[in-house]
């Protein structure tokens, strides 16, 4: 792995809370990544999730971001967690208001993010010259106008990952000639995952297994993933008391003990490791999470034949989102930026398998190739925030 431009380290004054901030490299003085909370966050997890985050922004062909990303070492559910955030977003406060621009991850929602910056009177971070570019200051207000539309039911903002991750995986899968009505199990259900999982039936697939932080919960004929989304409790979990009669609940540790055609991880990093790769029974695995298999888990399903849609090709809608609507790419509605993010993801799941075929190569070994950052710059200089009370 490649040195990251920028490591800021955070300790909690209150908590034993611990974060850290890693821009892995500039472009035109630009940064993007998501702010995870958990409490099996590490200084390397987010320095692993920054470069990922820069390969991600090659993949999403901006030419206006790098990579970054946020972690904090903390319980989410804790009834002190946002908090938590607050005060660690004021710590990068001067790296946000430069033109690192934080937004949500696993753990954290992006409206308590925006809340934040908006004390410190920020709309979304951006560099001094982006701050006087009337046709960047527009994008920001119709991205704005755009995160309380639905799609489905579902916030855009909620369902553009989950969305692409789908489109990559249906790409893929006629790729290889797959049979229709194939069978699909998701671990994870936050909003990547259940937005996955409704787009995946959208598509014709069968989604034959969930597990979320509780419990996995599966159903041969194909669970009713709208109804589960619909009866998600206040942490986004599956309810038990919506589950039809002909649900089966087991361990959230059973899932890869399932029998599916295609395997979507869309929550931790490295929960496919060499203690378990070995289970996998898919012949198609789609990262929706970052970095979801281990170094060594990986060395496994290379070796076992199975293909794979990487993260940085798979998961890339949110940003997708935000660049193409903050720098005009794509008219600012909402079934135009998904149609937008269904063409690139669908185009460089094609792409990557075409030429993993032919040269007879592992995907992720192409796909390391073909998006590759080219771009390192310097962090744009940019006048200090405006100093304002915020009190504890």
């Amino acid at each position: 792995m490649k040195n990251p431009y920028l490591v800021v380290e955070w300790n909690d004054t209150e908590t034993n809370a611990q974060g850290w901030m890693v821009v892995h490299n500039f472009v035109k003085g630009y940064a993007g990544g998501g702010t995870r909370m958990h409490p099996t966050v590490t200084k390397e997890e987010v320095k692993r999730l920054a470069e990922a985050m820069a390969y991600k922004y090659t993949a999403c062909e901006s030419k206006t971001t790098g990579g970054c990303k946020a972690g904090i070492a903390y319980d989410y559910k804790a009834p002190d967690a946002k908090a938590v955030l607050r005060r660690f977003l004021i710590a990068m406060m001067p790296y946000v208001d430069a033109g690192v621009s934080l937004g949500s991850d696993l753990g954290t929602n992006y409206d308590d993010v925006l809340k934040v910056f908006k004390e410190f009177g920020i709309d979304i971070p951006l560099t001094k010259s982006m701050k006087q570019d009337q046709n960047v200051l527009q994008g920001i207000k119709a991205f704005d106008d755009l995160l309380g539309t639905k799609v489905d039911g579902l916030c855009l903002n909620d369902a553009v990952t989950g969305y692409g991750v789908a489109f990559s995986a249906d790409e893929a899968w006629k790729f290889k000639r797959g049979k229709e009505g194939a069978t699909v199990v998701i671990q994870g259900f936050g909003c990547v995952g259940a937005s996955c999982a409704l787009k995946m039936t959208h598509l014709g697939y069968k989604v034959v297994g969930i597990a979320d932080a509780n419990l996995l919960v599966t159903c041969e004929e194909g669970l009713d993933i709208q109804k589960l989304i619909d009866h998600k409790n206040a942490h986004g979990e599956m309810n038990p008391d919506s589950f039809e009669s002909n649900y089966v609940t087991r361990s959230n540790t059973e899932w890869l003990d399932i029998d599916c055609d295609i395997l979507i991880p869309s929550a931790l990093e490295d929960v496919i490791n060499e203690t378990n790769a070995h289970k996998v029974k898919a012949s198609l695995i789609v990262e929706a999470a970052n970095i979801p298999i281990s170094h060594a888990g990986d060395k496994i399903i290379k070796q076992r034949g199975i293909d794979i849609v990487n993260d940085f090709v798979a998961n890339l809608g949110a940003i997708r989102f935000y660049d193409a609507v903050i720098f005009g790419l794509v008219k600012p509605e909402s079934q135009e930026v998904i149609a937008d993010i269904e063409k690139l993801c669908r185009k460089n799941t094609y792409n990557l398998f075409t030429e993993a075929k032919k040269r007879n190569e592992y995907q992720r070994e192409v796909a390391y190739e073909m998006f590759k950052p080219a771009v390192s710059d310097l962090l744009e200089y940019a006048e200090p925030a405006k100093a304002i009370s915020v009190q504890p």
